[in-house]
């Protein structure tokens, strides 16, 4: 049976990962406001503006928590420093998807926040298996997912990429209980 928890809280060693408030907003705007993670990114816009933050807050508060949850990945000194979201999209399985503020790359945070919510999928919603994706062009998100157990499908798709304004070759993943 799958729990539903109106708002999760998830801890690891450095982070919490917790749903986005209102007072988030100027902070996801300042961090995704960057073109280098937008383009790595289908659905995030470049510029990235107040008002995109506290429409994103706002879907995520509108979200059905049996079949989508976005956590704010937040560091214990470092406040807010990306997003982690898992949702139903039509895939054989739930899809993970992330990103990390351009100032706190190459420091673990991505794996060790995927890392639980990968745990937090499994536990919560019973998941045997989660899908992943990273552009072709963006090997170091392909690195963060093996890393949390991820495994190449040989599959790869091409999707619309709004900060690109164009397609993008996205090589699919899964993750396996």
């Amino acid at each position: 049976m799958c729990v539903i928890e109106p708002s999760p809280v998830v801890e690891t060693r450095r982070l919490l990962l917790r749903s986005p408030q209102a007072q988030d907003v100027t902070r996801l705007a300042a961090l995704a406001n960057d073109v280098d993670i937008a383009r790595m990114t289908l659905r995030m816009p470049h510029p990235y503006s107040n008002d995109d933050a506290e429409n994103f807050v706002l879907a995520v508060a509108g979200q059905d928590p049996a079949r989508a949850r976005t956590f704010l990945i937040e560091h214990e000194d470092h406040g807010p420093v990306g997003v982690l979201g898992i949702f139903e999209d039509g895939d054989v399985a739930p899809e993970v998807g992330y990103w990390i503020g351009r100032p706190f790359w190459g420091r673990g945070y991505a794996t060790e926040a995927l890392e639980a919510g990968v745990v937090w999928a499994s536990r919560n919603w019973r998941r045997r298996a989660l899908v992943a994706g990273h552009f072709s062009d963006n090997p170091a998100s392909g690195r963060v997912l093996e890393k949390a157990g991820f495994l190449y499908t040989g599959e790869v798709r091409s999707g619309f990429s709004r900060a690109r304004n164009e397609d993008a070759r996205t090589r699919r993943m899964v993750w396996l209980a």
